[in-house]
Order: structure tokens, then C-alpha cells, then sequence
């Protein structure tokens, strides 16, 4: 798989609401030698999808302005967006909203109250790798 970026950098795109669990987030990212553009809404988070191509996103599906699902549809409408793998990070334990994302294609679905930071690092490092 060829990398567009001239560095070895990975890029993550993080969506997330919650401002502290995206700040927690993206230090964890940077601090394991990642470059990280966060994202507060589903608007924000498909403007930057498309703008920035990003290696991986993390994406919650409850957040204002347009949902983690919706925008994941719009995503794997666009011809880059079709490719990259998406890891759902949610507190919803809905298994229609589960099952609806994995049918729209993301890599895993992992519940933010049971997973530390670092086993987040992880299953990125796994995806990309």
C-alpha cells in the first residue's frame, strides 16, 4: 500500500463531541507518534475526511449536526472515503446501530467504557500496520 505523505506519519482523524475525551484522544495520538485532526461534529468530521484523506478515522456515532452513521454513509459515497478504514469509538451499545455501521464497513466497534486509551492505540496500530 503506497503512502501519499512523504513521511512515514500516520494521520488520524478523531470525531468526537465529548471535548475532554477528544483532547484526551488526540494527546494519547500525538504522544505515540501520530498526527492527529480532531473534530467536534459529523459536518466537521466529513469536511476534513475529504479535505485531509486521513489513514484512519475514529469516529463516535452520537454527535450534533449530522450523526456518526450518516456521516459514514457520505464518507463511503466519496471514491477515497470508499477505502479507509473507519474504527466506530462509542458509548452507544445499540446492536441496530452496531449492525448498521458494520454493514456500511468499519474495521471494528469498540465501546469507550470499556477500553483504555492505550488498547485504542493499539487496534489503530493493527489497522494500519
Amino acid at each position: 500500500m503506497s503512502n501519499t505523505k512523504t513521511d512515514n506519519v500516520k494521520t488520524i482523524l478523531i470525531i468526537e463531541d465529548e471535548s475532554d475525551l477528544l483532547d484526551l484522544l488526540q494527546d494519547k495520538f500525538i504522544t505515540s507518534g501520530f498526527k492527529v485532526i480532531g473534530a467536534g461534529s459529523g459536518e466537521e468530521g466529513i469536511r476534513h475526511a475529504l479535505k485531509n484523506k486521513p489513514n484512519l478515522i475514529l469516529l463516535d456515532i452520537i454527535l450534533p449536526k449530522m450523526d456518526g452513521i450518516t456521516m459514514l454513509k457520505k464518507l463511503r459515497q466519496d471514491r477515497w472515503g470508499k477505502g479507509v478504514p473507519v474504527i466506530i469509538l462509542s458509548n452507544l451499545s445499540d446492536q441496530n446501530k452496531i449492525s448498521e455501521a458494520m454493514k456500511i464497513g468499519v474495521y471494528d466497534f469498540l465501546v469507550k467504557s470499556n477500553i483504555k486509551l492505550t488498547d485504542v492505540v493499539t487496534q489503530v496500530r493493527q489497522v494500519l500496520d
